[in-house]
């Protein structure tokens, strides 16, 4: 039978200002505790438990192993250290839905920097190699090294994608941008990119080819809870 379900809101976002309060609060409510039962099971009274959950907090670690081990969790995976395991290794939620984003609200996903991904057709067949690129008004830029696959690559159209996963909320975004990747050569554009402190690649080494992607499409969607 046919249900009629309510759409998607921004007050659907889990509760806490930080990774570590909205993993908390995820759980706690995933659980179905109040913050009063969790501060009862981990030792804590009911204010510490709000302080963690809506403000950037560094508790002990006596303090965090006895509030994992209250939503039954390990501390790597309440902090978010897992870094070694690909994200998405939890199960889906229940009652997880997927929407798609409008062209703003992917721009500012995407934001001024981060880490994304560039797929191109290389002679081997396709491939993608990880960036760290900034936003460069509506272009997508990112450095590589002069004989660098992604340097060949230009003139051609590929991909960029760029995401954010929560294994603990099970909730996530990821947008799509495709479009034609060149070289820069302009003197005034390169320089306004190399006074851009954070582009630099996480690499290291010499990566001093700038490079831009032009998006003439693009998309996006995120998971939401219903």
């Amino acid at each position: 039978m046919n249900r009629t379900r309510p759409g998607p809101v921004a007050s659907q976002a889990p509760a806490g200002r930080t990774d570590l309060g909205r993993r908390i609060a995820t759980r706690r409510e995933e659980l179905g505790l109040s913050r009063k039962e969790l501060g009862e099971s981990c030792g804590a009274d009911t204010t510490y438990v709000a302080y963690l959950e809506e403000h950037a907090a560094a508790p002990a670690i006596g303090s965090l192993v006895r509030i994992a081990d209250a939503l039954g969790m390990t501390v790597a995976e309440l902090t978010g250290a897992t870094t070694d395991h690909p994200p998405g290794r939890g199960t889906a939620a229940l009652d997880a839905e997927l929407v798609e984003l409008s062209d703003g609200e992917c721009r500012r996903l995407l934001s001024t920097h981060g880490v994304g991904r560039i797929a191109v057709i290389t002679p081997q067949g396709p491939a993608i190699f990880p960036v760290n690129y900034v936003v460069a008004g509506r272009d997508i830029a990112f450095r590589t090294s002069g004989d660098a696959v992604l340097a060949r690559a230009a003139g051609t159209e590929v991909a960029f994608e760029a995401d954010h996963i929560d294994d603990v909320t099970r909730l996530g975004w990821s947008v799509l941008a495709v479009g034609e990747v060149e070289g820069v050569t302009d003197a005034w554009e390169l320089a306004r990119l190399d006074a851009v402190a954070y582009s630099l690649p996480w690499a290291g080494g010499p990566r001093t080819h700038w490079m831009k992607v032009t998006p003439t499409r693009i998309t996006g969607r995120r998971v939401v809870r219903r």
